[in-house]
């Protein structure tokens, strides 16, 4: 087997910033990093890592780990020997090692001549899954914009937690008065009383349909599951849920939980913890970063698994390197996928 991986800039169709800060490059570029994996066949598979500063990651840091990779001990035919050989090469850097379990599920489902959502007996149901639009922190002309401008799309997720929440979700609703909303707090509040009081504020609005992450992932157990108790609208996990081992905790603390396939480390980590939460009663619900089509139509594979559905980070973008799962008006479609097989994404010819 060998191995290839570049850094490659996204850039971004607007500024992003969300509570902790600005994305990316000043928040007008995100730096990701693609990977191929080939062997002696001719078998090829394609992967994507979108590193986030929140878990300690940078394309630095991916590209140390993948650094340190022998791609001869990496196989299309066996990826969970794969995967724990990655696992026991260095701790974490679940960025890098998502970039690579897509290419070699990528690589074994596309030798079986099957889409991924077929190899893992999942299947996907067209005109039936669809995607919030992100709408980050912002002024609230700009907001009201961004809002008229995605007006195709039947869900929004507005970002919170700065001093302009009010009036960012007041501008929001001059330009859709009913649209559905979920709200995203990326643990801007500190305490379970401010939190409380602003989840008490959303709800007054009843097309909101749920919050994530309200408080800090390192807040008390005993102060999350206070607010899940009290709390008049759902509470789902974001930075709370990494890996599957964080499932239980999220039972008690959330009502559902936000699975991203960078921090979970690939499709099998992200499959691994919607399953289980799934068996713990928990909502389940399919993120991303900023990221392209691969890691979008990567987690796409996996939306039979979802009760909802947030990977528009191809969307945020002009410079999508690739083409995969397309999203018209918020539907999440593989009828247009230009590959049958694999994660049925091609690279997009003049990208740059």
């Amino acid at each position: 087997m060998q191995l290839k991986f570049w850094r490659f800039d996204l850039k971004l169709v607007n500024t992003w910033r969300i509570a902790s800060g600005l994305a990316g490059a000043g928040g007008t570029t995100y730096p990701v990093v693609f990977v191929e994996l080939s062997d002696a066949q001719g078998r090829k598979g394609t992967g994507e890592s979108a590193p986030s500063s929140r878990y300690n990651e940078t394309t630095k840091t991916v590209e140390g780990f993948l650094k340190q990779v022998d791609a001869k001990r990496l196989s299309f035919n066996d990826v969970p020997g794969s995967m724990h050989y990655l696992d026991q090469l260095e701790r974490d850097n679940d960025a890098a090692k998502t970039a690579l379990n897509l290419a070699l599920l990528d690589g074994a489902a596309r030798q079986r001549d099957l889409p991924i959502y077929d190899y893992l007996k999942l299947g996907f149901t067209e005109k039936r899954h669809v995607t919030s639009f992100s709408i980050g922190i912002d002024t609230p002309e700009v907001v009201r914009r961004k809002v008229q401008e995605a007006a195709a799309y039947p869900v929004m997720k507005l970002k919170v937690g700065s001093p302009d929440d009010e009036k960012n979700l007041a501008a929001l609703r001059s330009v859709a008065p009913t649209k559905r909303v979920r709200v995203d707090a990326n643990e801007a509040w500190q305490t379970r009383d401010e939190a409380l009081r602003r989840i008490e504020w959303l709800a007054r609005d009843k097309n909101i349909e749920f919050i994530e992450q309200p408080m800090p992932a390192s807040a008390k157990r005993s102060a999350m599951s206070w607010l899940k108790e009290r709390s008049p609208i759902p509470i789902f996990a974001d930075e709370s849920c990494q890996h599957v081992s964080d499932v239980e905790h999220c039972g008690e603390c959330f009502h559902g939980v936000n699975v991203k396939l960078v921090k979970a480390g690939g499709i099998s980590g992200a499959f691994a913890a919607l399953t289980a939460a799934r068996r713990a009663g928990l909502k389940t619900m399919i993120g991303c970063m900023i990221e392209s089509s691969v890691l979008i139509s990567a987690a796409a594979h996996l939306a039979e698994l979802a009760d909802h559905l947030d990977i528009d980070g191809n969307l945020l973008i002009s410079n999508d390197p690739y083409v995969g799962a397309t999203a018209h008006k918020g539907v999440i479609s593989f009828a247009d996928a230009p590959e049958r097989a694999g994660l049925r994404v091609q690279a997009r010819t003049g990208a740059s």
